[in-house]
């Protein structure tokens, strides 16, 4: 064997031997890639196996809290249940227990009033008795006296005895049956006038001294002042009223205390800017149209009035009066509202008592139309108010019931009661009027000063809305017996000199102080 041949040989040998370590070392590479596989695959699945095992148990421990927990809730309802029943057995019993207080509470003051009455017809019974024994000897000193008289005597005696006992039983009975009869009477008006007033509630806005016009822009407040003021100056003269321009934005304002003079005024105005043209023959001319307009707007709200009230056949002028009620005013009442509820109630009050309704209403609708007139006649909104209506064939009664609702004439038939009545209870509802705070101040200045006139007065208040005034005396000057005749002559200089509704009670306060010093 050549030296080349082993060489070779070797060569393959180490080539042999490397070819094989080689792949020795891809396989063994091979099998521990496939063992770490199946190893992560392993550690995987355990994983799975542990997040499947978690999440039943956790799933198996919320069931069993769930379930516990609505074993606890049924518990506690049932507990609560328990105690609601047994609350409500409590308070039945504390309930029955509360009535038995209140019944025996009841009892012990039936008791105590039998007791009394008792006592009360033991007292009479006594009295009685002394009565008795007194009449006795009465009846017995008689008979002696009787068995001394004559026949004619005694019969005369016992007449004269026996007509005394009936003019005493008999003036008993009357002054009872005339108590009798006030205390029914008095029920009876009571309940009367009381349905009437439930039966009508009237609402009532208090009426005030100026009105507002919308303006299309300000401008038209320049054309209404005119060049120096031409246009406002006529517009006042002719109207009868204050035009207010101020800085307010498209508004203007009407002021007057006559209430048709505002609403004439205030149509004028509407007409004036309607037309465009704004100079005092315009103002003149529109204000005549709104005048006869208005005219006819007074007829239309006595219609309505009629209408609402549920009669007919009153002549066209009285119904203008009664829609002039409408801008009238009695201490802020609407005095065409008034009207409509004095009706009403009028009305409510004779049915109540059996009377004519519609009678009755007719006449509280026109018992004040007077107050539109009395500008232009003389005596009272009453008798003027009367005149007219019999002028346009309104009925006796009704004319007797407008004349004698301000005891004008006296009252002679239940209509004029009912009347004045009504118009009373429209006029003294709350809220219907309000008192001038100026008239009011001074009539308490002058009832203060009437009093204060008297010798002997150191000091007065009047309160109560000028229905009390408490006069405080001198003590020097004024006695106990003093102070009676003083209250008498102030209460009679009052009447005298002032002119007030309802009465006025005077109190005279005399103080007398003692006082002491210990040393």
């Amino acid at each position: 064997m050549t030296t080349e041949v082993i060489l070779a040989s070797v060569l393959f040998l180490i080539i042999g031997a490397g070819i094989g370590f080689v792949v020795r070392n891809a396989q063994a590479k091979k099998e521990l890639a496939e063992r770490e596989k199946k190893g992560d695959e392993i550690i995987d699945k355990a994983k799975e196996q542990a997040k499947d095992i978690n999440y039943k148990a956790r799933k198996e421990a919320k069931e069993s809290a769930n379930e516990e927990k609505q074993e606890v809730e049924k518990q506690i309802k049932k507990l609560r249940k328990e105690m609601n029943d047994e609350e409500k057995e409590f308070n039945k019993k504390v309930a029955k227990l509360e009535s038995k207080e209140e019944q025996y509470e009841k009892n012990l003051k039936d008791l105590s009033k039998k007791e009394e009455e008792i006592k009360h017809k033991e007292v009479e019974a006594i009295r009685e008795k002394e009565k008795f024994i007194l009449k006795t000897q009465e009846y017995g000193d008689k008979l002696t006296e009787v068995a001394a008289m004559s026949k004619d005597d005694a019969k005369n005696e016992l007449i004269k005895i026996m007509e005394e006992e009936a003019k005493v039983d008999f003036s008993k009975m009357i002054t009872k049956m005339e108590e009798d009869a006030k205390e029914e009477a008095e029920e009876r008006a009571k309940r009367v006038v009381g349905i009437a007033v439930q039966r009508f509630a009237g609402e009532y806005v208090a009426e005030k001294t100026i009105t507002t016009v919308d303006l299309p822009g300000d401008e038209v407040k320049g054309r209404l002042i005119g060049r120096e003021g031409r246009n406002i100056r006529a517009f006042e003269q002719i109207c009868g009223v204050d035009l207010i321009i101020d800085d307010t934005p498209e508004l203007v304002v009407i002021s007057s205390f006559n209430v048709v003079r505002r609403e004439i005024a205030k149509k004028t105005i509407e007409k004036l800017i309607a037309d465009g043209r704004i100079h005092p023959a315009k103002i003149e001319e529109f204000h005549d149209k709104s005048k006869s307009e208005f005219e006819k707007h007074l007829l239309s709200l006595g219609e309505k009035a009629q209408l609402e009230i549920g009669v007919h056949g009153i002549h066209p002028e009285i119904l203008k009066l009664i829609g002039a009620l409408n801008f009238r005013t009695s201490y802020t009442q609407n005095q065409y509202q008034h009207a409509i509820e004095a009706a009403f109630v009028a009305g409510a009050m004779a049915s109540e008592m059996g009377l004519n309704v519609k009678q009755a209403r007719r006449a509280g609708l026109l018992h004040d139309i007077g107050k539109v007139l009395d500008a232009s006649a003389e005596g009272s909104h009453a008798v003027i108010g009367a005149d007219f209506a019999k002028k346009y064939g309104e009925s006796p009664d009704i004319v007797h019931a407008i004349r004698a609702h301000h005891d004008d004439e006296k009252p002679e038939s239940i209509l004029a009661h009912i009347v004045a009545a009504s118009d009373a209870i429209s006029g003294a509802r709350p809220g219907a009027r309000k008192a001038l705070t100026e008239s009011y101040v001074s009539r308490l200045s002058d009832i203060e000063e009437i009093v204060n006139s008297f010798d002997g007065v150191s000091k007065s208040y009047a309160i109560s809305g000028g229905r009390e005034v408490r006069v405080f005396v001198e003590n020097g000057k004024i006695d106990d017996e003093q102070t009676v005749m003083l209250s008498r002559d102030i209460a009679r200089k009052i009447e005298d000199e002032m002119s007030y509704p309802g009465t006025i009670k005077v109190t005279v306060v005399r103080e007398t102080k003692a006082i002491g010093v210990a040393k």
